[in-house]
């Protein structure tokens, strides 16, 4: 008889339990073929961050994590402010969207605040959390896909209509400090841009990327965007058996060129930025590196038009350093803006981490510092957390070192250029251009004819060491 009303005991615990379940928020997949309603009865009460204070500087001495330890935002380093100098911008798609998910694994973040939907109720939850995660970090730019912050339609009329919806929230939120550093459209995840979006096989894809690029760039215009990224995932082949290049390539220019004569159209002011990718998820993409990229604009008159979007772990699968493409872009004059992140040396894909080497960024930012600065650019953190890292403090502290090793970096290039060894090793290796002779062959008037004469007149050339080691060590010293 115990046990029997032991085991009507668990029964009805078990019931209970399962009652409660049953009743939490609907777990229908968030992607642009859910078909949820939404079930979001009233708007999120309370923070979205709870415990988490606005992040002040406390200075290098300082041990609490959520704490800058580099970035002071309103100090003067080298003319400028340091928010000046570095005009940081949180990336929607990753901070808010992210869900810890990769090509073995479920995902294994549920945020308090998600629903389980891709609702437009929960769209402006989210941005809800957007806002108050910007203000608490102390930033006053962010960075979106229209489809990552608004749910698609099963029109282009009814996408259209929710991205409007919640972008007034956004320009509400937002208020007149925060703006977004760029907007771009998301031209890669839905099944039409299997075969690409400019680079389609098909005439009817080609017209629709058109379409969302434009309301894209309307609704960046609106918000009071100051730059507009084209990324090019699609763009590109996985053989060339079945791929016409050169029509392709014919086609993406007549794309970029609709998108140069719309941004005039409707008064947008900001800078239109390609994003270099060699591939992923193309066996290759027609925007390689930055070099690539550049001839491409050059070919199709379009450099006027476009400066570069580097992203350092896109510079490293293209098998460059993130300091090659920027330099690449700067002396081009197509320097425009930073996906801040990095990638893992011993994967080989996009793993969008967030940058805490200190070299590194010491060498990003004296590519900063020698174009002058990047606005109306800034560093976009294009990166995301560990899968293993699911705490919702984790999104700051993840902010807070890649920030900060920023800022340290850009200390760092003050301490080089204060010292001046550096500078002063690369004047003097390239010393012997510094002459009468040397004017002459930088200004292209010296021919192989009087070159030959000098040849002879000279004699075999003394070489100097290159002193790289010295280089190396300079720098080091400033780290």
């Amino acid at each position: 008889m115990k046990s029997g009303a032991f085991f009507l005991l668990l029964l009805c615990l078990n019931l209970v339990c399962f009652g409660v379940i049953a009743t939490g928020p609907p777990t229908c997949p968030a992607d642009h073929i859910t078909e949820c309603s939404g079930s979001d009865s009233g708007e999120w009460e309370g923070e979205f961050f709870p415990g988490i204070p606005k992040i002040k500087y406390e200075g290098p001495s300082s041990k609490n994590p959520l704490a800058f330890k580099w970035y002071n935002a309103n100090e003067e380093i080298l003319g400028k402010k340091m928010k000046d100098w570095l005009r940081f911008s949180v990336a929607f798609w990753h901070t808010f969207r992210g869900t810890g998910a990769d090509p073995f694994g479920a995902p294994t973040k549920l945020w308090p605040w998600e629903d389980g939907t891709n609702s437009l109720a929960m769209a402006k939850r989210r941005m809800r959390a957007n806002f108050e995660f910007i203000n608490k970090l102390g930033v006053d730019r962010w960075c979106f896909h229209d489809r990552d912050i608004a749910p698609d339609g099963k029109t282009l009329e009814e996408a259209n209509a929710n991205l409007d919806e919640v972008v007034e929230l956004a320009k509400e939120l937002q208020g007149s400090k925060i703006r977004p550093l760029w907007g771009t459209a998301q031209l890669f995840l839905h099944p039409r841009y299997m075969h690409g979006a400019a680079t389609s096989s098909e005439v009817g894809v080609y017209a629709y990327a058109a379409s969302q690029v434009k309301k894209a760039m309307e609704v960046t215009h609106y918000l009071g965007g100051e730059n507009f990224v084209f990324w090019g995932g699609r763009e590109g082949y996985q053989t060339l058996l079945n791929t016409d290049m050169e029509r392709e390539l014919n086609h993406l220019a007549r794309f970029l060129e609709a998108a140069v004569a719309y941004k005039k159209k409707i008064g947008f002011n900001g800078i239109l930025l390609i994003e270099p990718k060699p591939q992923e998820p193309t066996k290759h993409q027609y925007d390689w590196d930055a070099a690539t990229t550049a001839g491409f604009l050059r070919k199709y008159n379009l450099s006027g038009e476009f400066k570069l979007n580097i992203e350092c772990n896109h510079a490293t699968l293209s098998g460059h350093s993130c300091h090659h493409e920027l330099e690449t872009a700067r002396i081009n004059g197509l320097l425009g803006n930073i996906d801040a992140n990095t990638g893992d040396p011993q994967i080989g894909w996009d793993t969008d981490q967030f940058l805490t080497d200190i070299g590194e960024a010491t060498m990003v930012m004296l590519s900063v510092v020698r174009n002058g600065g990047l606005a109306p650019g800034g560093f976009n953190f294009d990166a995301k957390l560990r899968r293993e890292s699911t705490d919702v403090e984790d999104l700051f502290i993840a902010h807070i070192t890649g920030m900060d090793t920023l800022a340290r970096g850009l200390r760092n290039v003050a301490k080089l250029i204060e010292d001046g060894s550096l500078a002063e090793l690369v004047r003097k290796r390239y010393e012997s251009f510094d002459t009468e002779i040397g004017a002459q062959i930088e200004a292209g008037k010296a021919d192989f004819e009087f070159l030959e004469t000098k040849a002879m007149e000279w004699g075999e050339p003394k070489v100097p060491s290159a002193k790289q080691e010295l280089a190396e060590m300079v720098f080091q010293s400033a780290l």
